[in-house]
């Protein structure tokens, strides 16, 4: 569905309307047996007071479920907003095109046996895409378990978990690749007391997306926050498009995404037939947006209620109150692990509290013991100097079953209500242990409730996360001039040639043919030199011996060049030879950058320390092309080798400048190079000390050829 497609990715998601809040709906298929798969959509509508017409087709029945049915399609006596199509998949390409013919906008599709299944299946749901295509209809699935807006009391879906009880009134939304597992995060979420009336399930998504199902839950005025759970990401814009938008209306988006592993990227294409991107450039990504993602369904959901306060504090930092002291250093611990601030209190507020209570332990965690139970002014007091003196933006107080208790509960919540009012704008975080009407109260008032202290920290870390994204200004959209890259394998120096017409200097070098002109080269340049192996056809020349080092004096420039020469018609006998690239050997901290292009998302770049500890720590950094100086600065201090660069234990700190603008340059490049640049590997970059700027010390590129660009 291109067109509608094209639409919804340019910032509107409005064609996906008529399937989730639909005033009509028709069910072909549909079956009197309230627990069959065509039975249960009419079944919950009835139960749940379907607020649109219902019209079941079925050719046998007059009647199904107690309302009138229809033999056809034809027989509708209207066109449906949506259909649910619960046909043998045999059956269901002319169901499509009746629907079509009839006026349908859209239709969701139970039926299995499609692209999932390989073979045949692929090219019947091509023809599916192809006849809603030509009725402007949107379709949902096939194979998916559909959706439901318990909003509307619609549900079109046959999800049996809603047997156990129907979505409670709320603001999360879901969206899933898996319907089962869709279903799944709907019984936790009615389990842990969490409202999720909308729901989306994907399944093949022959035409509607995941993203276009974000972006429409987003622009929900009944939604706040989005859950998503995702295999893989098959259309790129309409997913950028949800993040954007997302953004922008200040709703998060919790996602649960699979396939980390090598045997979960496996599982992933087994089960969706899709292309799976590497994991950590799909972190980099989201980066760019409000976007936190889980290892679990149960953070996923901590974190979705946490949000639903909508408080996202900006250089977020924690303080605690508590009675317990085991409490506060397995919180400090857990703030430590995160990467969460947890700063002392200021010298002066410390004494002030110490003089109220003096045998409190008041430096963060502020630890008032037990004892201010038996004075809760005093809880008030100490909260209040945590906000006011030590300005933390999330506050956590730890009262576990003696904050739910008759004698207590009343007054505490009184009391910390009256703080949380005196400051809206801070994330207020209490662990309590009680049973639902024992914390409704705190509920009420708008706490945000842990049992376990560690996930209440795991939580406040992700709203400071998406308060500072909130913050960042969107990627602007660029355009660039695309340039031509050279036909075939592209050698180590014409690659250096094509990247300093970007900023991106080398060395001092030159590729000569003979050891002559070897020996003069280089004492034109003073040593030491490098001297390596020049072909196009050997990338890697350390493996084959092609690179010599420290090489002193004019008879080791002669002897170097024969040698390499020598090893290169030896090593690699099918490789042409353009002779030896003599190169100025010069030292500084070695780093890695690159460019990889993502099957998924283009071009992103790679930032890493170089030489052998860039595969030996694999400590690297990803982040989406282009990207500005202070992108790229961003990107090199966020390696955990940094303080390497930044002067650790005395060194000299490198000039990051320069390394910047020379990433920034690589990701410009790479933009405009376009779909036949695969990668590009500069390693090692010596980063001199600061003002003396960063040089490539080796090359490469690599390309594919015209068409095997445009497949890809």
């Amino acid at each position: 569905m291109q067109e509608s497609k094209n639409q919804a990715s340019g910032m509107r998601f409005d064609s996906l309307t008529s399937l989730l809040q639909p005033r009509s709906v028709a069910v072909v298929g549909a079956s009197t047996d309230p627990t069959r798969i065509g039975g249960r959509p009419v079944s919950y509508m009835l139960r749940q007071g379907f607020s649109g017409r219902l019209m079941p087709v079925n050719p046998k029945r007059e009647q199904v479920q107690g309302i009138p049915a229809f033999g056809h399609v034809d027989d509708l006596p209207e066109a449906p907003d949506t259909a649910i199509v619960a046909v043998p998949a045999a059956q269901v390409l002319a169901t499509i095109e009746a629907l079509g013919a009839k006026g349908a906008r859209s239709a969701l599709i139970f039926s299995s046996g499609f692209s999932e299944v390989g073979g045949e299946g692929v090219e019947l749901q091509a023809a599916l895409v192809d006849a809603a295509r030509r009725w402007n209809m949107r379709l949902l699935g096939p194979n998916t378990a559909g959706v439901f807006n318990a909003n509307h009391g619609y549900y079109g879906t046959f999800a049996s978990g809603l047997e156990r009880g129907f979505p409670l009134p709320g603001r999360i939304g879901i969206a899933s690749q898996s319907g089962a597992y869709g279903a799944h995060l709907l019984g936790l979420a009615r389990a842990r007391g969490l409202g999720t009336p909308i729901m989306v399930a994907t399944g093949n998504e022959c035409d509607i997306t995941l993203g276009e199902s974000i972006g429409w839950l987003v622009e929900n005025p009944d939604i706040d926050v989005v859950t998503a759970y995702a295999e893989s990401v098959r259309d790129v814009d309409s997913f950028i498009a949800a993040l954007e938008v997302a953004h922008r209306a200040r709703k998060p988006i919790i996602l649960q995404k699979v396939g980390r592993s090598s045997l979960g990227q496996r599982a992933a294409l087994s089960h969706t037939a899709a292309l799976v991107g590497d994991d950590k450039v799909f972190d980099a990504i989201l980066a760019d947006y409000a976007v936190i993602r889980t290892n679990s369904s149960a953070e996923l959901l901590n974190i979705a209620y946490a949000a639903t306060r909508r408080i996202y504090p900006v250089n977020n930092s924690l303080g605690m109150v508590t009675i317990s002291g085991g409490a506060g250093i397995i919180v400090s611990d857990a703030a430590e692990d995160i990467g969460l601030p947890m700063p002392s209190m200021p010298e002066a507020s410390q004494a002030r509290l110490k003089e109220l209570l003096p045998f409190s332990s008041p430096i963060n965690p502020v630890d008032f013991t037990a004892h201010v139970l038996n004075d809760l002014a005093l809880a008030s007091r100490f909260t209040e100097s945590l906000i006011t003196d030590g300005g933390y933006a999330s506050v956590l107080a730890f009262f576990s079953q003696a904050g739910t208790v008759p004698s207590i509960a009343p007054r505490l919540c009184e009391a910390f209500k009256t703080v949380k009012q005196a400051h809206p704008e801070r994330l207020f975080v209490i662990s309590l242990i009680g049973d639902e009407d024992q914390v409704a109260p705190y509920e009420e008032a708008g706490f945000v409730l842990f049992e376990d202290p560690t996930e209440a920290v795991t939580a406040i870390a992700a709203m400071g996360r998406l308060g500072d994204a909130f913050a960042r200004p969107l990627p602007e959209p660029q355009t660039f001039e695309p340039i031509e890259l050279p036909n075939g394998a592209i050698s180590e120096a014409c690659a250096k040639t094509l990247l300093s017409d970007f900023g991106i200097a080398s060395v001092p070098e030159r590729v000569v043919s003979d050891a002559g002109q070897a020996e003069r080269y280089a004492a034109e340049i003073g040593f030491p030199i490098v001297m390596k192996i020049a072909s196009a056809d050997i990338p890697h020349k350390s493996e084959i011996g092609g690179v010599l080092l420290n090489v002193m004096g004019a008879a080791a420039v002669r002897d170097g060049f024969e040698t390499l020469m020598a090893r290169g018609r030896e090593r690699a006998p099918d490789a042409r030879l353009d002779g030896v690239l003599v190169a100025r050997q010069i030292s500084g901290v070695e780093c890695f950058m690159g460019i990889k292009r993502d099957p998924l998302f283009g071009p992103v770049a790679v930032f890493g320390l170089g030489g052998i500890f860039v595969e030996v720590l694999k400590d690297l950094a990803f982040r989406r092309c282009p990207f500005d100086l202070a992108g790229a600065r961003e990107l090199i201090l966020s390696i955990k080798g940094a303080p390497l660069l930044l002067g650790a234990r005395g060194r000299a700190p490198v000039d990051i400048d320069a390394l910047a603008k020379m990433l920034s340059e690589l990701s410009i490049f790479a933009c405009r190079a376009g779909v036949r640049l695969q990668s590009v590997d500069l390693n090692p970059v010596f980063a001199l000390p600061t003002g003396q700027g960063a040089f490539a010390a080796d090359a490469v590129i690599e390309t594919t050829e015209v068409a095997d660009a445009a497949r890809s």
